[in-house]
C-alpha cells in the first residue's frame, strides 16, 4: 500500500515468461505520457528487458508510473535503463495533436519510439491504445502497465522523459507552471491561460473544450 493506504498493484513477468518461452527474443513494452494534458507532447516509450534469472527482483520498485513519486521514477528510470536490452522514447507535439488528434498522435509517437529504438522488437506488449491494422504482433492490455512489467518499465520512462521535456519548457514559457503541473489542466494552469492566453506548446483544441466545461460547470 501506498502512504494514503491504496493498494498497489505490482506488475509481473508472466506474459513475457510465456512469449520467452514460445521462442520470442525481443518483447517490447510500450506505453505513453500525456495524452490528457493541455500543453507540451504526448510521448510513448518502448523497453526490450532480458530474460534474466532475478529480473523481477532487480525491478522491484518498478509500477504504473502514477503510483510513483517523482523521486522513485528518477531512481527507477536510470535503473531499467541501465538493465534494458534497449529502449526508446517518441514524441508528437501539441501541433501534431491539434493537427490529427490525440489519439493519432499517440500512436505517432509509439512508432517513432519503435522505429528508434537499437532492437527491433518481435512482440509487443501494450497498454490498450485504439489501432486498427497495427501490423506488429501484439497483445494490449486494459491498465497494462499494472499487469506486464515491461510495460510499467515503458511508462516510466515515456512518464519521466516527459516531465523534463516539460520543465524545459516552463524556462521557455514562464507563468503556466508547466515544470509543476506539467501541462495537465489545473485551476493554476486554467487561470494563467485566461490570462495569458495560449503558448506555442498548448494544445489548442483541448485548451477550448476543456476551458469552456469548467466554466460551464
Amino acid at each position: 500500500m501506498d502512504a494514503k493506504g491504496v493498494m498497489i498493484e505490482t506488475p509481473g513477468l508472466h506474459l513475457e515468461t510465456e512469449l520467452w518461452a514460445s521462442g520470442v527474443k525481443f518483447i517490447g513494452g510500450v506505453d505513453e505520457a500525456g495524452r490528457g494534458a493541455l500543453a507540451g507532447p504526448v510521448m510513448a516509450g518502448v523497453v526490450i528487458l532480458p530474460n534474466i534469472s532475478q529480473l523481477a527482483l532487480t525491478l522491484s520498485g518498478v509500477r504504473d508510473s502514477k503510483q510513483m513519486t517523482p523521486r522513485q521514477r528518477g531512481v527507477w528510470a536510470l535503473k531499467i535503463k541501465e538493465i534494458a536490452l534497449a529502449w526508446a522514447v517518441g514524441s508528437a507535439s501539441a501541433d501534431e495533436i491539434d493537427a490529427v488528434g490525440i489519439l493519432p498522435a499517440t500512436r505517432l509517437a509509439v512508432t517513432r519510439a519503435i522505429q528508434s529504438i537499437a532492437l527491433m522488437p518481435d512482440f509487443l506488449l501494450m497498454d490498450y491504445i485504439h489501432w486498427p491494422g497495427l501490423q506488429n504482433p501484439h497483445h494490449m492490455l486494459p491498465k497494462g502497465e499494472r499487469q506486464s512489467l515491461s510495460i510499467a518499465c515503458a511508462s516510466v520512462l515515456a512518464k519521466t522523459e516527459r516531465d523534463s521535456v516539460m520543465e524545459l519548457l516552463d524556462g521557455q514559457y514562464p507563468g503556466y507552471g508547466l515544470a509543476q503541473h506539467k501541462g495537465y489542466g489545473t485551476e493554476h494552469h486554467r487561470v494563467a491561460i485566461e490570462s495569458d492566453g495560449y503558448s506555442p506548446i498548448h494544445r489548442r483544441t483541448f485548451v477550448i473544450k476543456n476551458y469552456i466545461h469548467h466554466k460551464t460547470l
